[in-house]
């Protein structure tokens, strides 16, 4: 059943991430396939982008002892601390999730990849760079050379990291932002969409705009 995939979430990642590892199923590429979703907000039996609703968050621990792997697809803006916790509260180990590259994506030999992690396609991982367990690198996200992202780190579509930046546990950088190198990016701050971002971010900091200035503190 490793081969069978559940993803926890919904529509928006979870729909994009399940279409990705179909096209790579398809490709010959991967044996994993999309078993259905759990989600606390449908009902069992509903359709996520065509893929069933198996039940709830609380039935990981069923499908665990199926041998089932996981994908981590909760991403929120503000509240890092509680979907993170959420996730550890699931009590999945790390030998079930699913760490997925899709073939049009570019990882450097010299990268180091952690258990869980998402990488979408034409993604561009660079020398020396560290992704951290269960982060998730969306569509066209670039990440340079000797960069390091904590775990559960999200980043949108078209964002691009500069060389030797540290993002820290749970930072969430938006829809085509772009980072100066040599920055670090604080424990579960977020930087806004288009945003330009020339100086570090403290702890739960919410950035945006071209310069990227403080906005507020994360709920």
């Amino acid at each position: 059943m490793k081969d069978n995939i559940i993803i926890i979430g919904g529509e928006g990642n979870g729909s994009v991430i399940a279409d990705a590892i179909t096209d790579a199923h398809l490709r010959g590429s991967t044996s994993a396939r999309i078993y259905g979703f759990l989600n606390d907000r449908m009902n069992k039996g509903d359709l996520i982008a065509g893929y069933p609703v198996l039940g709830s968050l609380a039935d990981v621990q069923f499908y665990l002892k199926q041998d089932c792997r996981f994908v981590y697809a909760i991403y929120r803006i503000d509240g890092q601390k509680q979907r993170i916790e959420l996730f550890r509260n699931l009590k999945i180990s790390e030998d079930s999730m699913l760490t997925f590259i899709h073939p049009l994506a570019y990882v450097a030999p010299s990268a180091r990849i952690g258990q869980g992690v998402i990488i979408m396609p034409q993604v561009s991982v660079s020398a020396e760079a560290v992704i951290g367990d269960c982060c998730l690198l969306m569509v066209h996200a670039t990440i340079g050379h000797n960069t390091v992202l904590g775990s559960h780190c999200h980043l949108a579509a078209q964002s691009c990291l500069s060389s030797h930046v540290t993002l820290e546990e749970g930072v969430h950088i938006g829809l085509n932002a772009t980072v100066r190198e040599h920055l670090t990016l604080k424990k579960n701050s977020t930087l806004g969409m288009g945003s330009v971002l020339l100086n570090d971010i403290c702890e739960q900091d919410i950035w945006a705009g071209n310069p990227a200035r403080f906005i507020r503190k994360a709920l």
